[in-house]
C-alpha cells in the first residue's frame, strides 16, 4: 500500500534535510517516492501502477507518494519542476530521480538496478 508523506513523516523515514548537510536514508528498506499533483493526468496513470507494485513487493520496498501542491517545500528541497517524477532510494548509495509516467517493467527493473531489490 502506498503511504503519503509529509515533511515531517519525510524527515523521520526518507531523509532529515534539515539536520543533514550530506545524504543519510532513515528508512529501513529501499523506498520509491512519487512527487505528484491531483491535477496531473499522467500521475493518475502511475497511480494503480504503484499500488500494483506496492502489493507486489510488500514487505521488500516502501512506497511514498508526496503532494507537490500542498507539500511544496519538499518538491522544493528536491527541485521537482514537473510531475511525475520518481525518486529511487537504495538503503546504500545516493537516490536517483526519474521523471514522467513509467511503465511497469520499467520501476521493476528500476527496483533491481537501483534498488538492489527482486520479487
Amino acid at each position: 500500500m502506498t503511504e503519503h508523506l509529509t515533511k515531517e513523516t519525510f524527515l523521520s523515514r526518507v531523509f532529515n534535510y534539515e539536520k543533514n548537510k550530506e545524504w543519510k536514508f532513515e528508512g529501513t528498506k529501499p523506498c520509491i517516492i512519487d512527487f505528484y499533483a491531483d491535477w496531473c493526468g499522467p500521475c493518475k496513470m502511475v497511480a494503480p501502477v504503484l499500488e500494483d507494485l506496492a502489493t507486489d513487493f510488500d514487505g521488500k520496498i516502501d512506497v511514498y507518494k508526496v503532494n507537490t501542491e500542498e507539500q511544496q517545500e519538499l518538491a522544493s528541497a528536491f527541485r521537482i519542476k514537473s510531475v511525475p517524477s520518481f525518486l529511487f532510494v537504495p538503503v546504500d548509495g545516493q537516490p536517483q530521480m526519474a521523471m514522467g509516467a513509467l511503465p511497469k517493467d520499467t520501476f521493476i527493473k528500476a527496483f533491481k538496478d537501483v534498488l538492489g531489490i527482486e520479487k
